[in-house]
Order: C-alpha cells, then sequence, then structure tokens
C-alpha cells in the first residue's frame, strides 16, 4: 500500500487528501476497506451499532414497514443499504421484515451498492435465502435503471467518505495535500484551496470538508422513486462542528480498539475516518429536493422506535434488554451517533431546522 502511494506522489509531486483516502481506504485489492470483513466487532478495530446485536436492525425494519405501511403498502419497493460491510445488519433487517410482515418482505427488493468485490461475495452468501429479491451491484448504475419507492439507507458511511483537510495560515485557507520526501515519509503542505469558512478562525485552525455530499446523494436518490433516505452516524451540526475550540478537527484512525491522530502511520490497515457536518449534509439534500424530517441522537430516535416493541413485551429478555441500554444510553451509544433522515418535497420540522442551524 505505502509503495502504491509513493509511486502515486511520485507521479504527480503531490495528491489531495482526498485521493490519499481513496487509494487507503479503498483499493480494491490493498485498500482497509477491501479486507474481508474483519474490521468491525471485538476482534477488529471499531464497534458500531450493529456490532451489538440484532436489535438495531429489527429497530430499522420497523421503522421501514412504518413507511411501507404509511405509503399504502407499494407491491414493489426497494430498501437500499449503502456500505452493507458483510451483510450483518441487512440479515438483521431482513429477518425482523420476514418475521413482522410476510407481505411486505415478498415485494422488497433488498439492494446494496457496493464497489469492493470480496464483500460482495460475503454479503451474497449471507443473505442469498433471507432476501424475497436480492440486488447486489458494484454501484449505483444498475439499481438507478429501475428506480422504486422506497428507502435507502447507511450506518456509519458518511464518515467514511473521503474528505478534504483544509487549514488557516497567513489569514487565508489552504487545502493540505499529501507529499514524500525523499525517503518516502508522507506529509502534509499546503497549497491555495477554493474552499472558505469564512474568516472568523484562528491561525491553524485545521479541519475537514466534504465536497462529495451532493454527487453521492444525487446517486441514491436517482434509486428513489419516492421514499425515505436515512442515515446514522457520528457528527455535529456546523455550529458545533466548526466550534472555536476544536482547532484540530475530528480526524482519527482506528486500529484495534485504539484511536489515533496520524493518517499515515499504517494505511491500509487502519480505518481513517472524521465527523459528519450534519448542516452541510443537509444544504446537499435540500439542492437536491430532500428535506431533513428529522435530527435527532441515536439514543432518542431508537426510543422512539422501540416504543410498540416495548409495550407489547419484545423487551422482557436480558439480552434484549441490554442490547437496548447500549445503543441507547448517553453513556454508550445513544449519545455518540445522530440519526438524520430526509423525505423529497417535504417541509422542515422547526425543531430541525434549528439544531441543524438551518
Amino acid at each position: 500500500m505505502r509503495e502504491k502511494i509513493l509511486a502515486t506522489i511520485a507521479e504527480r509531486g503531490c495528491i489531495p487528501f482526498p485521493e490519499y483516502l481513496g487509494i487507503a481506504l479503498y483499493d480494491p485489492e490493498l485498500g482497509y476497506y477491501a479486507r474481508a470483513g474483519t474490521q468491525v466487532g471485538r476482534r477488529g478495530d471499531f464497534y458500531t451499532s450493529v456490532s451489538v446485536g440484532p436489535l438495531f436492525g429489527s429497530l430499522l425494519a420497523r421503522r421501514f414497514l412504518g413507511w411501507w405501511e404509511e405509503n399504502g403498502r407499494p407491491m414493489d419497493w426497494r430498501v437500499l443499504e449503502i456500505g452493507a460491510h458483510d451483510g450483518t445488519l441487512a440479515a438483521d433487517i431482513l429477518s425482523e421484515m420476514r418475521l413482522i410482515s410476510a407481505d411486505a418482505w415478498r415485494g422488497l427488493e433488498y439492494a446494496i451498492a457496493e464497489p469492493l468485490p470480496r464483500l460482495r461475495e460475503l454479503q451474497k452468501v449471507r443473505l442469498e435465502n433471507l432476501a424475497s429479491r436480492l440486488l447486489i451491484a458494484d454501484g449505483f448504475g444498475s439499481i438507478t435503471a429501475q428506480p422504486l419507492p422506497g428507502i435507502a439507507f447507511g450506518n456509519e458511511i458518511l464518515d467514511a467518505l473521503p474528505f478534504h483537510l483544509i487549514e488557516m495560515k497567513g489569514g487565508s485557507w489552504k487545502e493540505l495535500h499529501v507529499i514524500a520526501d525523499e525517503i518516502g515519509t508522507l506529509s502534509l503542505e499546503p497549497r491555495a484551496t477554493p474552499i472558505q469558512l469564512g474568516n472568523d478562525f484562528p491561525e491553524g485552525y485545521r479541519t475537514e470538508v466534504r465536497t462529495n455530499f451532493p454527487d453521492f446523494l444525487a446517486e441514491i436518490s436517482s434509486c428513489l422513486s419516492a421514499g425515505l433516505i436515512l442515515f446514522a452516524d457520528y457528527g455535529f451540526a456546523a455550529p458545533e462542528y466548526y466550534d472555536i475550540s476544536r482547532s484540530s478537527g475530528t480526524l482519527r484512525t482506528f486500529s484495534s480498539h485504539m484511536a489515533g491522530e496520524d493518517p499515515f502511520a499504517a494505511p491500509g490497515e487502519s480505518d481513517i475516518t472524521a465527523h459528519v457536518d450534519f448542516t452541510d449534509l443537509a444544504k446537499a439534500a435540500l439542492a437536491a429536493g430532500y428535506s431533513p424530517t428529522a435530527f435527532a441522537s441515536q439514543g432518542s430516535y431508537l426510543t422512539h422506535l422501540a416504543k410498540t416493541m416495548i409495550l407489547g413485551g419484545g423487551m422482557d429478555d436480558p439480552k434484549t434488554i441490554a442490547q437496548f441500554r447500549s445503543l441507547t444510553h448517553p453513556a454508550h451509544l445513544g449519545a455518540r451517533f445522530h440519526v438524520i433522515e430526509f423525505e423529497r418535497a417535504a417541509g422542515i420540522p422547526p425543531e430541525v431546522a434549528h439544531r441543524l442551524a438551518l
């Protein structure tokens, strides 16, 4: 991986940080996410809500079935998952759907957009007997060919999208590019950039900016003729994201459940991520015709989804209670993650507009 990065830099002199991330994370043979599904869980590099157990998928399935009921129970509909990893979350969702509503399950096409061949194979093996109709594609193209009503969603996919690094230097913003010295040591070098966040930042203030939200959302929305887009991830609304005290940004690396801040320490062997600017995401969605209709901490969001399950006695066994606590308690994952929903041509609830500073 390091040799591949150095060869790319040698050809061009330097590369933008998003290009470095594209190689280190997504190279189909050597990239971090191309590894055979070993990144998540107790023996991996980090935990997700899926690692807690099947309850997270069960609650999302109830949200999706609620949308199906509210929208006239379409005979043909789609759930599109972006960033399905090894298919564990998809399996949890499909199992719960089939249990709760056979009619909805029979009419459902479960689609996954997955560019990495190794993960596509894992997903196919895990899901081929769980879905009424399964479509695992190497991109959005074959999915957009026949838009269907339904839901598109991603769990911890936004933080994995490549991002620019920018820094305030000499009174103006500079983009940090990746360079290498004569012995192959990687470092960052500031270059002029059109990316601007205003001038009310101190010298040396560093942060991240994603410019890929518009294209990403356009591809997703083209897969749906109508419906809902939902993301669960860690991040902040813009005022908190760019708070003056967060002067070194949110870039982190993860390996064996240890967090770091050096993106060059082990390219291809550790995750490299940054928090999500949910306000910027919402503005990109609005430009694509989708309005933010819900934005809440994961704890609040999942507790709302679990009401009928709790009242119906579906939360009685100790294992499920423990999973619910891990997913929703502020000291665990409940405050660390947020969930945001978008709907086409909908109004923005005032409390959502306020929280996102729109």
